[in-house]
């Protein structure tokens, strides 16, 4: 669709009509416009970011954005079906071909994906897992080679474990990312495609040094891909030295436990290199989000900032008053986290240190019970895996989440067997549900299972 620019806005025009040719008039929008938020370069906040970015309406004037549900898409002559195959024409210039390549309603979600994140593009994907697998896969060809955080969620760790080795011969170093030494050695100048790592790691909260990471990376001329699934707004990857940006959009984003998706934020080059009809990893792999989804979607990230204000500060309220009763608390709101002081310096302001808390009971024994109590007699949370849900979720990560690891990597990335990993919810009062574990907690006490 045709658009018109007033006072930073995009009003939508008619759809072309008569011919498939243009003129001078017709070429504001470029290919880098087309993906990108249109932020400019001054960004400091991402809600700021996003609330510069470009405002789509809705066909007839609407205040939301129109929902493309079309899989396929016509063109006015036939000569125009050619020029779109062979790359002349494109969604830069309002030519769309079918919806496994570009269709507006998502490419208007990965605008705002990227403006939240501060890259000059994204787009995205069916999951999240699918988001990471074609980065990696389009980064990466036979004969690759990554270098990855230990700690990792369990079906990233599997895939670069498992899968891409056999299925397409790219290799993965595990490297302790916070040995920045260990890291620099790994890397090898000439072989290693990507260093590839969690801003926040799952389960351990361990938090990465972004631009020490992207430092020693660039150096050797490797691609930084970091997942900033478990703290959006809370940390900007590339805007700390991070080339690539992946997103399980299913968790705080979506916020809803309801949707699957994902997104990858980075340079416009690689979004339409992914994209591309004869060597792109999304295009040729099909992850493809449904319109309706992504209408769905970008309906939600504009009150992420207060969703992800508010998760952070009661997980903070929470962290601090189960260390005073004596529980092993993980949280890099805590001064004594090994990288408090490191989160705090990265940080954007005013969103806090995450959503997401451990509690360490040492047992799987005493972790089941704990959140069997917790969910079942004092109505704390659930106990179910995900994340950034308006209910406080629970789960014993050394079963659920990473358990596609064997004994010894858990024990490498620090993941104790009692290991409890809480996303927390807003729902609710903070004295409310403060009560509620406090309950849960007194029944473990009784039972001679916990001991302030």
């Amino acid at each position: 669709m045709a658009e018109t620019k007033t006072n930073g806005f995009v009003f939508p025009g008619k759809k072309r009509s008569g011919r498939d040719d243009f003129d001078g008039d017709d070429l504001f929008i470029s290919k880098k416009s087309m993906l990108s938020s249109g932020v400019p370069p001054t960004w400091e906040d991402p809600a700021a970011a996003f609330a510069s970015a470009r405002h789509e309406f809705g066909e007839h004037g609407g205040v939301n954005m129109s929902i493309e549900a079309s899989a396929t898409f016509t063109v006015m002559e036939p000569e125009t079906m050619r020029r779109m195959f062979t790359g002349e024409l494109g969604p830069d210039r309002d030519f769309f071909i079918y919806s496994r390549h570009f269709n507006p309603t998502v490419l208007n979600l990965g605008r705002q994906m990227a403006a939240l994140e501060g890259t000059e593009a994204a787009y995205c994907t069916a999951s999240g897992m699918s988001a990471i697998s074609s980065v990696l896969m389009q980064l990466c060809s036979s004969g690759g080679h990554v270098v990855a955080s230990r700690a990792l969620y369990g079906g990233t760790h599997a895939l670069l474990t498992h899968f891409l080795p056999r299925a397409c011969n790219i290799t993965t170093t595990f490297v302790d990312i916070n040995k920045l030494e260990m890291v620099q050695n790994e890397i090898v100048e000439g072989k290693t495609n990507v260093l590839y790592f969690e801003s926040m790691s799952n389960p351990t909260l361990t938090v990465a040094n972004i631009p020490e990471l992207s430092r020693i990376a660039h150096d050797k001329g490797v691609t930084v891909v970091v997942d900033n699934t478990f703290s959006p707004m809370v940390l900007s990857p590339a805007r700390l030295g991070a080339d690539v940006v992946v997103h399980s959009i299913s968790k705080f984003i979506s916020g809803g436990a309801d949707i699957i998706a994902g997104a990858v934020c980075g340079p416009a080059s690689l979004v339409n290199s992914m994209m591309d009809l004869h060597q792109g990893a999304l295009m040729l792999l099909g992850p493809t989000m449904n319109a309706k989804v992504a209408f769905e979607l970008s309906e939600r990230i504009p009150h992420l900032s207060l969703r992800m204000k508010e998760h952070c500060h009661r997980a903070m309220t929470y962290a601090t008053r189960m260390k005073k009763l004596g529980l092993k608390v993980v949280y890099p709101g805590l001064e004594e986290h090994p990288q408090h002081k490191l989160l705090k310096s990265m940080a954007n302001k005013e969103y806090g240190f995450g959503g997401l808390l451990c509690v360490d009971m040492e047992t799987e024994e005493r972790a089941n019970r704990l959140m069997n109590y917790l969910q079942n007699c004092t109505q704390f949370g659930f106990m179910a895996v995900s994340l950034g849900y308006y209910e406080t979720l629970m789960s014993c990560s050394g079963s659920s989440t990473s358990s596609e690891m064997n004994a010894e990597e858990k024990a490498l990335a620090g993941i104790s067997p009692g290991l409890v990993r809480m996303s927390i919810g807003f729902i609710g009062t903070i004295e409310q549900k403060w009560s509620q574990f406090e309950k849960a907690l007194s029944r473990m006490q009784d039972l001679g299972l916990f001991k302030n």
